[in-house]
């Protein structure tokens, strides 16, 4: 083990203490909160810094407009002693609607675009009233990987799902694997995220036209997390009202539900506020069997004042103001969402490059035919490893990640890598690093 190296970037002892310390017996499927108290611990003790890329969180400036809006709501006097409408600021409302029009091209009603406390408890939300329609079914189908934290809250719920690693059932063999899921009459509701949280894979327009088409067919609601959206950098989704669009479900099933983040597109992950964009179909669809949990059988009223209202009092109100005030800047064509958050894709490449002149390989290293983009994340892997085995290796390194046993993937050899929290001043570092562990690991 690294521990009996003296020669270890990071002081050999103080790690192997503190892993022993931390009661986690498996680094490869060690929560994200974990692995950043352990890493934090560690960094305190030593005095050096990691690369940190275990979580995903942003890492660049927030919208100059957004944070004025705010402001200029604050210092209205009335907005911050007063509880906003549980269903959303009108303006927020109106200008998601015509977001969703400009870079989705889908119509959607205003009154299906509801703030939640991030797109995390959209998620949330969704579970409860998505998965309670009908009483014969059990719960969701999660397209894996995906984002851990998800599967928590059907847990939580005490919904049953099911899943399964997307990675090796691409293009057409999609719809034969997701048929034998839906035809067990069992599935309520398909999460995915695109792009993927941890993988950075993008469902083509082929898939998410299978995705759709069965859905209608099964009567199975499509919860399409769209936490990074537009960021697959091979293609500019940000000209409002041209194509090419986001690529979305939308476009081939009515009854959808789309998270919409503000976190990292936005940079403005700490106000917590994320939007759903609900079809009209379904806000406005009825089922008997929601009168077992709410007061009424409608779908978006059940969501609005039945599950989100046991959840919040609302989205925070000053932040609503911030959020409208950005996307009505990319609406009109002022803000360009996706330059924006570019440099998320020059620290991939660079982190990549750097991973692999050192024997590292990409796992999930192609999207279909195409070598997979750089972006929010990416997987790796080292030759004669595990997962735990890696995990915990890299620690010696100052490098942390987490393992991809966490996120539903079948490749338990890999770990996730996420950009946002490094800087290009640590380039050297890593490069340096990384170079150390190779040598100490010849394969």
């Amino acid at each position: 083990m690294a521990g009996t190296k003296p020669n270890t970037p990071i002081d050999a002892e103080v790690v192997k203490r503190k892993i022993e310390e931390s009661g986690l017996t498996k680094m490869g499927t060690a929560g994200i909160r974990e692995l950043v108290r352990l890493v934090h611990e560690i960094e305190q003790e030593t005095g050096e810094r990691y690369i940190k890329m275990e979580m995903g969180v942003p890492g660049l400036p927030s919208p100059q407009v957004g944070i004025e809006a705010q402001i200029e709501a604050l210092r209205s006097g009335t907005v911050a002693s007063k509880y906003g409408m549980i269903d959303g600021l009108p303006a927020l409302k109106r200008e998601a609607s015509r977001f969703a029009k400009l870079f989705l091209n889908i119509d959607l009603d205003p009154s299906g675009c509801v703030p939640t406390v991030g797109a995390m408890q959209g998620g949330f939300v969704a579970f409860m009233v998505a998965n309670r329609n009908n009483h014969d079914r059990k719960g969701t189908l999660f397209i894996d990987p995906g984002f851990p934290v998800q599967k928590l809250q059907c847990k939580a719920l005490g919904h049953e799902y099911e899943t399964f690693d997307v990675y090796d059932y691409r293009g057409p063999k999609l719809r034969d694997k997701l048929e034998s899921y839906l035809k067990t009459g069992q599935v309520s509701s398909i999460l995915y995220s695109n792009p993927n949280n941890p993988t950075w894979v993008c469902l083509t327009e082929d898939e998410l036209r299978t995705i759709g088409e069965l859905s209608q067919e099964y009567d199975v609601t499509v919860i399409e997390d769209l936490a990074y959206f537009g960021m697959d950098f091979r293609r500019d989704y940000s000209k409002p009202g041209e194509p090419p669009y986001q690529p979305s479900v939308a476009h081939y099933t009515d009854n959808y539900i789309l998270l919409l983040s503000t976190s990292k597109v936005f940079s403005y992950a700490g106000e917590r506020l994320g939007v759903m964009l609900i079809s009209d179909r379904l806000f406005n669809r009825r089922y008997d069997d929601l009168l077992r949990y709410y007061t009424t059988d409608k779908f978006g009223h059940a969501l609005i004042y039945g599950a989100l209202y046991t959840l919040t009092a609302g989205a925070s109100h000053s932040a609503q103001y911030a959020v409208a005030a950005m996307l009505k800047a990319a609406n009109d064509g002022e803000y360009n969402f996706v330059e924006g958050v570019r440099e998320y894709e020059k620290r991939a490449s660079i982190m990549k490059r750097h991973f692999v002149e050192n024997g590292f390989q990409i796992v999930y290293d192609t999207d279909l035919d195409t070598p997979i983009g750089d972006g929010f994340y990416f997987t790796l892997s080292y030759p004669g490893m595990t997962g735990d085995e890696l995990a915990e290796e890299l620690l010696y390194y100052g490098v942390s990640a987490i393992g991809l046993e966490t996120t539903g993937s079948e490749h338990t050899e890999g770990l996730r890598a996420c950009v946002s929290q490094f800087s290009l001043d640590q380039e050297p570092v890593l490069a340096e690093r990384l170079r150390r562990f190779h040598a100490d690991h010849p394969v």
